[in-house]
């Protein structure tokens, strides 16, 4: 099972994390979102971007 876990930094900007089924961090947002409600926007456009086109830069 895959979980996100979101926080707030000292910063007061909020990041998540994607951690694997062996809870081992597979990634990390670089942005820091501004309040609690753009971070968890920014979640779930993750979760649903599953079948995104995936090009080499």
């Amino acid at each position: 099972m895959k979980f996100i876990y979101y926080r707030e930094e000292s910063s007061n900007l909020w990041r998540w994390t994607l951690y694997g089924e062996d809870r081992r961090k597979v990634a990390e947002s670089v942005e820091k979102y501004y309040n609690q409600a753009d971070c968890l926007a920014a979640i779930e456009l993750v979760r649903n971007c599953r079948d995104a086109e995936v090009t080499q830069r």
